[in-house]
């Protein structure tokens, strides 16, 4: 008669928990940030203004000092998207993406991505773009996850106009990180997360390993006062 004998029992060691490599996408993975690639590509397309461009380019300044309202300007942006078939974004971003994004790829970024995954960790994008403008990047790069903000598709497949809570920055961004490790069986207190942003210290601070990557001014004196590693890709 055979028993069942599990493995501690055995003496054998604990299997190992998968590890975790975040990173955020514009000025981390991409030398640019993606939102005034876009509306350069929209009015390439005659869907965009130069004010429009100026626009964009304002706000980016905003978010790089850490005064941006994301709440207010997201609302403002995903409004004019509201009944645009979900199919139609994607496409547009796909050619987007090779016409005017995949110049921007970092060597540095590559080369961790590679260095991650063959260690055997899991990689992820996670970043305040929508799926739509960050997935043509992930399979770019070979990455399987993407942790985003989601846009809200109503039940014919057209953008609502709204995004689902909560967007993917600052603290939603951790929460959403979250639901990645607890769906894929990691934790984010053994992960490394690769950034440039300020507004993403609430995941760098749970980390293990917080990597300032061409970090934005504040960040920077943050890093240098706690000891983050801090790159130039």
């Amino acid at each position: 008669m055979s028993s069942h004998v599990d493995d501690a029992a055995r003496g054998a060691a604990p299997a190992r928990r998968r590890r975790a490599a975040l990173f955020d996408m514009d000025r981390t993975l991409l030398r640019k940030e993606t939102a005034s690639l876009y509306v350069k590509y929209q009015r390439e397309i005659g869907e965009a203004t130069t004010r429009d461009l100026l626009q964009a380019l304002y706000w980016v300044g905003q978010y790089t000092l850490g005064i941006l309202d994301a709440e207010k300007v997201s609302a403002r942006v995903l409004l004019a998207l509201r009944g645009m078939p979900e199919t139609v974004l994607a496409a547009r971003c796909d050619d987007w993406f090779r016409r005017c994004v995949e110049p921007h790829i970092t060597d540095a970024g590559r080369s961790a991505v590679k260095r991650h995954r063959a260690a055997g960790d899991l990689c992820a994008i996670v970043t305040g773009a929508s799926l739509y403008v960050s997935r043509p990047l992930a399979r770019r790069l070979g990455i399987e996850h993407v942790v985003s903000t989601v846009l809200e598709v109503d039940e014919h497949g057209r953008f609502t106009g709204r995004a689902e809570p909560p967007l993917c920055l600052g603290e939603g961004k951790l929460t959403r990180a979250r639901a990645l490790a607890d769906a894929q069986g990691f934790r984010l207190e053994d992960a490394t997360f690769y950034t440039d942003s300020i507004s993403d210290l609430p995941l760098l601070e749970l980390v293990a390993e917080p990597v300032a990557v061409n970090p934005d001014p504040r960040l920077r004196r943050v890093a240098e006062r706690r000891g983050y590693r801090i790159e130039r890709w």
